[in-house]
């Protein structure tokens, strides 16, 4: 049995050490291992679907439609470079006063995330389905737009405090692992569409650091204040575990262009967030964190030429939005700090983006 892939996450004091994501093959099974207890969970269901998958796989019969699909008798590996650049996108979280009359929105902090990213996108196929694994990291910049942080101390319809700073992208990665049964045949389906139900995990970590911003009072209490140098550094993790559809349809009849296809995917996902936001300039050695639980659904389209010679080229458009609510915890150790609270709570993100994929395939 040969390892696939092996993921380990722990922040910088070492919290979370273990969320660990494991995947194993062989030709007919996947097996999943975490040490979370959710996740656990999540892996049992993962491959129970994915042990279904080659068991479909060996005891389906072989079609018509079989003999006229391009998926290779024996397994076929492609491997592509993909650039992709995230736009109008954002993530984002609030918290209320923990204190009467328990107004919900206190205060809110918002993180562009238009940035560029760069990675592989690998996938293995069989004749029945197939396994992928894409992996991005972000290209060192500067987000466009501006983070913001907005205070409500007087009330929910009176914001008292607003800056905003220039943010910078420290590393920070993309992971995806998804696999899909192709059951296009056992509906009965043309040869020119294929229906692939398909599960996996998603997993995202955030690294941004805000600098060099500008702080406005807007009670006029007093007067604007410069934060030069880095005011706060954001770490955030979501992890995703997910199902839906894929569809890939054959557009080399209608448009009279060869090996054109047209990729389109929906996917609903249970979303685990945890998030950490080190206030630099505050007094003492000031922390927020939120843990966090909610959903994703994402949603892609795409085009996909073959170039000859195994070489493919493809663009495809994505969007993903999520939104989840849980506790938020406030430590400060200097001063004695420690407390936790849920009463407004959210935290979310969209995200918009555009990739270039060019590919070989084995």
């Amino acid at each position: 049995m040969g390892k696939l892939f092996s993921l380990s996450v722990a922040d910088n004091g070492g919290n979370r050490e273990g969320d660990v994501v494991t995947w194993a093959c062989n030709d007919m099974a996947f097996t999943v291992t975490t040490s979370r207890p959710f996740r656990a969970r999540c892996s049992i269901a993962l491959t129970a679907f994915l042990l279904l998958f080659s068991s479909f796989a060996v005891e389906a019969p072989a079609g018509t439609f079989e003999e006229e699909v391009s998926a290779p008798l024996t397994p076929s590996f492609s491997v592509g470079a993909k650039i992709r650049y995230l736009f109008k996108s954002h993530t984002s979280y609030e918290f209320g006063d923990p204190y009467f009359p328990y107004q919900e929105q206190l205060s809110r902090l918002e993180f562009p995330l238009d940035t560029w990213w760069a990675g592989l996108d690998m996938r293995l196929r069989f004749r029945r389905f197939s396994v992928g694994l894409e992996a991005l990291t972000s290209v060192k910049q500067n987000a466009h737009g501006e983070a913001e942080d907005s205070d409500w101390e007087s009330g929910p319809d009176d914001k008292t405090t607003y800056s905003t700073s220039q943010m910078r992208v420290a590393p920070s990665y993309m992971v995806r692992f998804d696999a899909d049964l192709e059951v296009s045949d056992w509906l009965g389906l043309p040869g020119w569409l294929k229906i692939k139900p398909l599960g996996g995990i998603r997993y995202q970590r955030f690294n941004l650091v805000n600098h060099d911003g500008i702080q406005y009072d807007l009670t006029g209490a007093s007067g604007n204040a410069l934060l030069p140098g880095e005011s706060i550094r954001f770490k955030q993790t979501y992890w995703h575990y997910f199902v839906g559809l894929r569809s890939v349809i054959d557009l080399s009849r209608p448009t009279g262009i060869p090996s054109l296809t047209l990729d389109l995917q929906a996917d609903w996902a249970y979303v685990e967030g945890m998030n950490e936001d080190n206030h630099l300039q505050r007094a003492g050695r000031r922390f927020t964190y939120e843990d966090t639980y909610g959903e994703a659904w994402h949603f892609s389209m795409g085009l996909k030429k073959e170039l000859g010679k195994g070489f493919s080229i493809g663009l495809d458009g994505d969007y993903l939005t999520i939104s989840t609510t849980g506790n938020h915890r406030l430590l400060n150790r200097t001063f004695g700090m420690d407390m936790s609270f849920s009463n407004g709570v959210r935290v979310w993100s969209d995200q918009v983006s555009l990739a270039l994929t060019l590919e070989y395939r084995f």
